[in-house]
């Protein structure tokens, strides 16, 4: 029995069967590439599998030791990974600089923190894990590029025609170049250590030959942009690692822009920390104590169960808990429907956390039905929800030994829900205006209302809006 037949049976019992039989042929048939760094979403889309299916089958297996997760900080405008690491306690610092770009960012979970997975080497080995014997252009395509730049599968051949030399440069050693330098900006990069040197080629073609030398050591101090003239250069490249080094010689100008604009969706940090399976299985990965990690848009809805005081006194302690679990399940799974987590109870109340505003809607009327359904049940009808929902920017934090968020968006949700009546589902106009969720209440035939409600000194006045 091979080691995929004997450890793909835990998988199957807890993760979606499409989604795990695509992986089990992936991870059997797929050449070495396609199991590095894979992208959750262009793996889904590719395969017709369901994201959210696709996602989950990927947590499962990287929880059962079948493949490794990885944490990537971007370079929004050249998709290279910054830094990598195996959990978010990773992302430590206060800014990741770019020097192929020569642009400094501070991380965000939004869009700058991407999530891949690699198969372990225990189910099968491949190339991708001894990175330093991958050749130049696979180096940069598995890891230089994140799995966010939707590179050709020529990229070789794309690539000659923008670059003057590319090398292997062993630990060591050193290099000496020729090369003709066109009246272009040229950029020499190497993608191991991300050393760079910008030369502005410009002026009278050099008669003599020019000369240019560059060492690549621990200190790999920025330099800034040098001026050659058009002609032949002599290029002297050390290196002074114990690592090989892919020093490359690009010619800068429309046709790099364009192959590194290649765009198509990825995994982000912000994303799985709103994965009710992340949250269930991960939570080692969570944030270290004093980390605080910004989030630009995060929704947050907030629900209340009203009259439960009332509800214990009634019907007593046991049964009154026992409908209390029920609503909590209803709550859980109409999170969940909709790609959304669970953070925490408080109480008989929830807080939950999605990537979209439109996604904490649907969620809410989910939430609606599935309380009404339990109330038919139950044969009752004193079970009802108040719900408040608000979208902005937070902190992502650790509090109590659980990841968790802070700052005033979450203290606005959480007043917005207060402010609601029994049965209402109360928003602000952050969520009620994107377009994504004025195409759904449109679809489903809600017209938002401002509430006669306002949330005052929080920054001004803010109108709450009445969906249903």
């Amino acid at each position: 029995m091979s080691h995929v037949d004997a450890l793909f049976p835990p998988l199957r019992q807890v993760a979606d069967a499409q989604a795990v039989a695509v992986i089990d042929h992936l991870v059997r048939e797929a050449p070495d590439r396609a199991l590095h760094r894979v992208n959750a979403l262009a793996f889904a889309k590719d395969n017709g599998v369901d994201e959210e299916q696709a996602i989950a089958a990927f947590l499962h297996a990287t929880r059962l030791g079948l493949f490794e997760m990885s944490w990537n900080v971007l370079c929004p405008s050249c998709g290279g990974v910054l830094d990598a690491g195996t959990s978010l306690k990773s992302i430590n610092r206060a800014e990741y600089r770019c020097a192929f770009c020569a642009i400094g960012y501070e991380p965000n979970l939004d869009e700058i923190v991407e999530v891949t997975f690699t198969v372990s080497p225990r189910l099968r080995q491949i190339a991708g894990h001894d990175p330093n014997g991958l050749p130049i252009w696979e180096y940069c395509r598995q890891m230089f590029w994140s799995s966010g730049v939707d590179l050709p599968e020529n990229l070789e051949s794309v690539v000659a025609d923008i670059t003057l030399e590319a090398l292997e440069l062993p630990a060591g050693e050193k290099a000496i170049l020729s090369l003709q330098l066109p009246e272009k900006f040229v950029i020499i990069f190497d993608p191991v250590t991300h050393a760079t040197q910008f030369i502005n080629v410009k002026g009278s073609p050099a008669r003599e030959r020019q000369s240019l030398s560059l060492v690549f050591d621990h200190a790999m101090a920025a330099s800034g942009p040098i001026e050659l003239r058009p002609g032949p250069v002599r290029l002297s490249l050390e290196n002074h690692r114990d690592v090989r080094l892919l020093p490359t010689v690009w010619i800068a100008d429309d046709r790099l822009n364009d192959l590194v604009a290649r765009r198509r969706p990825y995994l982000t940090a912000k994303r799985l920390l709103t994965n009710q399976t992340f949250r269930d299985l991960h939570r080692t990965d969570m944030l270290a104590v004093d980390q605080r990690l910004k989030i630009t848009s995060m929704t947050f809805l907030f629900t209340d169960l009203r009259g439960s005081t009332a509800l214990y006194d009634r019907i007593g302690d046991l049964a009154a808990y026992d409908l209390v679990r029920a609503h909590f399940r209803v709550l859980t799974e109409s999170v969940v429907a909709e790609a959304g987590a669970v953070v925490k109870t408080i109480g008989d109340a929830v807080m939950a956390t999605f990537s979209t505003p439109q996604q904490a809607i649907a969620a809410a009327f989910r939430m609606r039905e599935g309380m009404r359904r339990l109330n038919e049940e139950q044969q009752r009808e004193d079970l009802y929800l108040k719900i408040g929902i608000h979208e902005g920017p937070c902190l992502a934090v650790t509090l109590n030994d659980r990841q968790d968020y802070f700052g005033q968006t979450v203290n606005v949700a959480a007043r917005v829900q207060g402010a609601a009546d029994a049965r209402a589902i109360y928003a602000t106009g952050s969520v009620v205006e994107d377009p994504e969720s004025s195409r759904l209440l449109k679809t489903i035939g809600v017209r938002p209302e401002p509430h006669s409600t306002v949330l005052r000194g929080i920054s001004d006045v803010m109108t709450i809006y009445e969906i249903a």
